[in-house]
């Protein structure tokens, strides 16, 4: 695939990607960022994998380490899934100040 590394922006904020095994991945790390408008979205996807590992539930096991260009331009390890695993994962999202997170 010829843009198989591509940004994609969401409400202005950039989600890598990565074209793997037939399937566009996504970084799970800026996906909870765009989420969760989180100012440490990397601690807060941290605490939410033991957080549900603690009750039985592996959400690494919807990811895969994929190699994706980091901020220092070095590819580093990254958390990813495809469309389909992300929206099966229980990431908190604020709906607004008043509100308890929404899960998906």
């Amino acid at each position: 695939m010829e843009d198989e590394n591509k940004l994609v922006v969401f409400q202005d904020k950039k989600i890598r990607r990565i074209w793997h095994n037939e399937d566009w991945y996504f970084s799970v790390i800026d996906i909870v960022e765009v989420l969760t408008d989180s100012n440490n979205p990397r601690n807060y996807w941290s605490m939410l994998k033991k957080r549900e590992s603690e009750a039985g539930i592996e959400l690494s096991t919807n990811c895969v380490q994929l190699k994706l260009e980091a901020p220092d331009g070095k590819l580093r390890e990254t958390d990813c899934a495809n469309t389909k695993s992300i929206f099966r994962m229980p990431i908190p999202i604020p709906v607004c100040l008043n509100s308890p997170p929404l899960i998906l």
